[in-house]
Order: structure tokens, then C-alpha cells, then sequence
């Protein structure tokens, strides 16, 4: 897992929900836990683009439902402002499910862009991506 280059607004907070771009059978996760957040007390951790998250599987397939998967966000509706100045935003919140913590993806098919600081993280997951913004 590579350092990021831009500073990333932190937009989903733990407990909420968000909709998966791949086709690994998770259609519904819900986070649970920010992997390395450090925050103060009483502050809810959040994660933002490029984050690994683990999530419990709310919709999907019979066999995902009811576990506990890592994710790593790869959309966020908030804005957020890159190292050379410009501001970028997604229509969506979505994640890609994970097979493993080195980042390996479960699916084989992305829908939709994929933020560059992702891709730029997770090389594995920006082998499968198509579109890369």
C-alpha cells in the first residue's frame, strides 16, 4: 500500500452504507472499521478514496451475507482536492471487495470510474479497472 499524494476529505463515517462496483456477488456493505485510522476519543472513524475498510456484507449473494469483508473505497461523493489543484467528485459512493489484505480483488468486472488515487495505491485493482479518473 502506497502513500498518497493528495489530501483526501474523509467523507464515509463507520456505520454507513455504500454500494460495491464489482460483480464478487456484495452488492450492500456497511462499514465497520477504517484500517490505521488514528483519530481522537470519542471521534467516529471515516475513511475516504483509497482507504482499506472492512465491511459486513448487508445485500448480496446467500454465502456473502453476514460476513465480514475488506474493501477499499474507490468512489466518494465528496469533493476532494488533488496535489496539483484541481477538485474532483463522484456521482456514487462505492467500493471494490477484496479477496485479501494485499489487495487483491474477489471481482473480475468494475462498473464505473475508478478514482486515480486508487488506482495509484492498489496497483492489483487498477490492473482490472477500465476507466480511471
Amino acid at each position: 500500500m502506497k502513500a498518497l499524494s493528495s489530501k483526501i476529505t474523509k467523507a464515509l463515517p463507520s456505520q454507513c452504507q455504500l454500494g460495491t462496483c464489482d460483480n464478487s456477488g456484495a452488492k450492500l456493505i456497511k462499514i465497520i472499521a477504517v484500517k490505521g485510522h488514528k483519530t481522537v476519543k470519542g471521534r467516529i472513524p471515516a475513511a475516504g478514496v483509497g482507504d482499506l475498510v472492512f465491511a459486513s456484507v448487508k445485500k448480496g449473494k446467500l454465502e456473502m451475507r453476514k460476513t465480514v469483508v475488506p474493501a477499499v473505497i474507490v468512489r466518494q461523493k465528496k469533493e476532494y482536492r488533488r496535489a496539483d489543484g484541481t477538485r474532483i467528485k463522484f456521482e456514487d459512493n462505492a467500493a471494490v471487495v477484496l479477496k485479501d489484505l494485499k489487495g487483491n480483488p474477489k471481482g473480475t468486472i468494475f462498473k464505473g470510474p475508478i478514482a486515480k488515487e486508487a488506482a495509484e495505491r492498489w496497483p492489483a485493482v487498477a490492473k482490472v479497472a477500465k476507466i480511471i479518473v
